[in-house]
């Protein structure tokens, strides 16, 4: 069965990554990981779970997160898929407005924060 809060989290880095779900999981939520946008859009069109989120990092190889987003934005099957950006660079969040987040975050992600992010959404 679907789970309905299922969270996509984006990022390369493996231990941001791997830290986010394990605490998503710890707070209740399901959480997934990809290493990439394009990981990221296979495990969406090919999942039978319901995602209510995705965490999305923006410079990441393969496929950074102004290309998954427009990807994901031309797919009418994921273009209503809210989307956090998480960033450690200032600069990027702030030019992230036009890809239509519902919210962005610096890295180190505050946590609290996230928790109150998810809530809205999932």
């Amino acid at each position: 069965m679907p789970h309905a809060r299922m969270i996509l989290v984006v990022d390369d880095d493996t231990d941001n990554r791997e830290a986010v779900v394990a605490f998503l999981e710890g707070e209740g939520y399901a959480a997934e990981g990809a290493e990439h946008g394009e990981a990221a859009l296979r495990r969406l069109r090919a999942s039978d779970q319901s995602f209510c989120l995705i965490l999305l990092d923006l410079f990441m190889p393969v496929m950074n997160g102004w290309e998954f987003r427009t990807q994901q934005l031309d797919d009418p099957t994921l273009a209503a898929l809210p989307v956090v950006v998480i960033s450690a660079d200032r600069a990027a969040v702030e030019h992230s407005a036009n890809l239509g987040a519902v919210d962005t975050m610096i890295k180190p992600i505050d946590f609290d924060r996230l928790l109150e992010t998810v809530a809205q959404h999932c």
